[in-house]
Formats: C-alpha cells, structure tokens, sequence
C-alpha cells in the first residue's frame, strides 16, 4: 500500500512539474532595443527546452544574473528550471555606431559569445569553473547578432554581460589654435599612441602658459576622454604672426619636450628625454607667421610643460667692425661701431672660455644723447685679464625697454699650444683637418653648433700628424658658424670656430 501511495505521488509531482512547458525546440528570435531573450534549458547541453527570459534594459544590454541563488526554482516563460544543472542561450540584435567597443564576459561555469550568430566565437570560456571573466575588443560599426551562451553544473551560478564603447577623442589633431590660444591634443603612450581628445592653452591676450595637469597620476579630463596623467603625451599647435623682432622663448618640463617653428619637421628646441623640471631657452630674430609645435610626453611621477615668448622690438642700431686684438698676451682690445643708434641703454661686454658658457666682463653706457648727431660711433673696451688658451667675446645690446641683442663673436688665442691646427675655418664639403707637430694620447675632435647641441664626436687612442673628418656625420650642415674642440686624456688642448658657407 505505501509503495502504490509513492508512485502516485511520484506521478502527480512529475506531471505538475512540466505543465504549461513548451514543447519542441526553442525559438530563434533576437532581443532587440538592448533587451536580450534568452532561451532557457533543463540540461547543460541546450536539451529540454523550458521557456524563456529577458535581460537588460531599454537603456543598456548590459545585465548580471545569479538566477535567483544555487539549486533554487527559476523562473521562465514556460515552466521553472532547477538552478543546478541548466543552460541558456541569449540572443540579442544590436546596432553599433562607428568605433571601438569592448565585451567583458563572465561565468560560472561556462560562457561563450559571439557576434555573428553563433558562427565564430569570440569569447570561449565553456568549461566547468567558478565565476571568472573574458574580454574582447574589436572595431564595429553597423548591425550584429550577438549570441551569449551559459551552462551550469552544480553549485554557485552567475551569468554576466557588458560592452562599453572605448572613448575616442574628437577633433582634427593637425589643426592650429589662433588668437594666442593654443590646441592640445592628449594622446595615451608616451609616443602619441591613443588619441583622447584636445585641451587649451593661452588667451587672447598671451600664449604663455604653465600646465602641472592636476597633479601626478590623477585624471586628466579632455573634449572626450580623461587620461591618466602618468605614460602620456600632448602635441600643442598655434598658429601666429609676429611681427619682426627678437624674440626669446622658453620651454620647460617634466620629462620630454621640444618646439618646432615649421609644423614640426624641424626642432629648434629639443630636450626629449626624462627628466626633472628643466628649462631652455631660444633667442632669434623673428617675423611672420609661425606654425607652433610643442610636444611634450610623461614618463611617471612629477609632470608639467610651460612655454613663455617675449620680445618682439627691433633694437634700433645697427652694430658693425666689432673685432679684437691681442696686446702682447697682457690685454685684449675690443672696438666695435655703430650706426643708426636710437633708444640703447648700453653695452655689456661677455667673455667665454668654451665659446657657450659667457660671463659679463664689463659695460659701456650708449654714446648717443639727446644732442648727438653722429650718424656712425665708435666704442672701445680692454679686457686686462684675458684667459690662457683661446678667449671668446661677444657684445650683448640692451635696449632701454630692456629688450636685447647679440653680436657675433671673436676668437682670440693667447698662448694657444703651439703646433696645433683645425682648418680650413671656411668649412666646404663638410671636411676639416686635424694636424699636430706631437703626439696626442686618447685625442677626441667634438663639434657643436652655438647652442651648445653636440653634432659628432671622432676619437683617435693615438693622434698625430695630419687627420681628415667630417663635421656631420648624417647630413650637411646649414650655413654658419660652429665650434670645433679637440681634447687629448680629457684636456681641452684646442678650440676652433669653423663658417660653413653655402654649398
């Protein structure tokens, strides 16, 4: 009697377990306006069809589902599915606009998506495992059929699903700002890899700025996108007239930078390397329109960029026959002349030893007054004090505003070690010669331009008699002046200015 009460009982619970389920296979319609229909299963194989469910919302696809705990009742369009042994199969149409995406994936246990259907898979995780997930980036644009599947095997259950579109920065990154304002564009990498999105720089009323980014490794927030101010880089562009003038400009920051005044196929400065706050400064003679580079990256730590430019005024002289001469070893006389002086303040006499590093000497008050009519002056300045070795001078005019200006230089050797000469100093064909009447041990022959950036070096264990090089190793040089410096077991034994003329 009690076996019969069992069967019965046994029966009636088997047959209220399955009414209302569909019977057949599951249908094959896609979710769409991000919401997914998902297909639910008695087995983990995609076996016993048991009805349906929705995930996500109007607003996103995105959902995370643990169907209501481990071996628990869920619930379907149909009949419920015992949450230990099951499976479903998402389907969702989506329409994608133009750009990167990515799909992060997880599941316990396994999970597999893919965006053609269930043709390719571009997630596969489809083993037994506790929740983990997988992601996937890929460029779209248009309409997919996104198929996510899921089976579980016993124990603790999760299905998740999200895509989020990578941000990508708007604008025309080769476009100039105007108006004194600079346009940024904020790349990821240190080498302009991702670009972000753009940010600006000066006013109407000055380009000069100083930018620290907010601080170190915090976000920094552009058109577009935020970037981590750690491992960046940002290419600033402006466009600008200037009138004629001299003017000086200086570049600083924490790590690399370098400015171009032709769009960037030449550097006039350039220090692109790590390293703490540095500054370094151009001087030049300018006028017209200038197309505005700064490029700067962030390697870690401390960061920040800074552009300054002043100047702009013509000093009004024209300064000429500026040379020296050598007294008997004891003194070195300047004299220079002047035409057309108006409005200078005075004359600042610098000497060097090296031909980059100058110190002030001595000034001259300007001898143009109110009642000089004197269209030429002349000045004269004695050094009493010349250096051993070879000297350099130059003349430094500064105007009344303070605005200044330089001369060439002049070299003169006092008691330059005998025997010793780099010629031709009217450089063609990018060739000089060493000779020497001695031997000179661990000789080295470097050649600079005048900012101080070192060209090439040739190194010679033993050096003597006559010795050809070139002064540029890769290319020829642009016209003008050069140092060349020998050295021999680190001493500088001589220093020679070199003109390379027009090819």
């Amino acid at each position: 009697m009690k076996t019969i009460i069992f069967l019965i009982s046994f029966s009636l619970t088997g047959f209220l377990g399955y009414a209302g389920c569909p019977a057949g296979a599951a249908p094959t319609t896609y979710g769409t306006n991000n919401v997914w229909i998902g297909y639910v299963y008695g087995g983990s194989n995609f076996d016993r069809y048991k009805g349906t469910v929705t995930e996500g919302l109007s607003s996103s696809p995105n959902f995370d589902e643990s169907f209501g705990g481990a071996q628990v009742n869920y619930s379907t369009s149909g009949c419920t599915v015992l949450t230990d042994t099951f499976s479903v199969r998402y389907k969702l149409t989506q329409n994608f606009i133009d750009g990167d995406y990515t799909f992060t994936v997880g599941g316990d246990d396994g999970f597999r998506l893919s965006l053609d259907g269930g043709s390719t898979w571009v997630i596969n995780q489809w083993v037994l495992q506790s929740y983990t997930t997988s992601t996937y980036s890929v460029h779209l644009n248009g309409t997919q059929n996104l198929v996510l599947e899921y089976y579980e095997n016993f124990g603790d259950n999760r299905i998740s699903f999200n895509v989020v579109k990578a941000c990508t920065g708007s604008g025309n990154p080769a476009a100039y700002g105007s108006s004194n304002q600079w346009i940024g564009y904020v790349y990821t990498g240190m080498n302009f890899n991702t670009y972000k999105g753009y940010v600006f720089e000066g006013n109407t009323a000055s380009p000069n700025f100083d930018e620290s980014f907010g601080g170190d490794n915090v976000s920094y927030g552009t058109s577009d996108c935020p970037v981590t101010t750690t491992q960046f880089s940002v290419r600033y562009r402006l466009k600008t007239t200037l009138s004629s003038g001299i003017y000086k400009i200086v570049v600083g920051a924490d790590d690399g930078y370098r400015l171009s005044l032709d769009g960037g196929s030449t550097y006039i400065i350039n220090q692109w390397v790590d390293q703490g706050y540095t500054t370094t400064t151009y001087t030049a003679s300018l006028s017209g329109t200038q197309n505005m580079v700064l490029e700067y990256y962030e390697n870690g730590g401390a960061n920040r960029v800074s552009f300054n430019i002043s100047g702009g005024t013509i000093l009004p002289v024209t300064l000429t026959e500026f040379q020296g001469e050598l007294k008997s070893k004891q003194q070195v006389d300047l004299s220079w002349k002047t035409m057309m002086e108006k409005d200078i303040d005075h004359y600042e006499m610098e000497r060097s030893g090296d031909g980059f590093n100058f110190e002030e000497i001595g000034s001259i008050p300007s001898k143009m007054t109110i009642t000089t009519n004197d269209y030429q002056l002349q000045y004269n300045f004695t050094d009493q004090n010349p250096l051993p070795g070879t000297s350099y001078y130059r003349i430094k005019v500064v105007g009344k505003d303070n605005y200044t200006n330089q001369s060439p230089i002049v070299m003169i050797s006092n008691s330059q070690i005998e025997g010793i000469k780099i010629f031709p100093t009217l450089v063609q064909n990018n060739t000089v010669f060493v000779e020497t009447d001695k031997t000179l041990r661990g000789a080295r022959l470097e050649f600079f331009d005048l900012s101080g950036r070192k060209l090439s070096e040739t190194n010679w264990e033993s050096l003597s008699g006559r010795q050809n090089c070139s002064i540029a190793k890769s290319s020829r040089l642009p016209a003008g002046t050069y140092l060349a410096r020998l050295t021999a077991n680190g001493q500088i034994v001589k220093n020679q200015l070199m003109i390379i003329q027009n090819n």
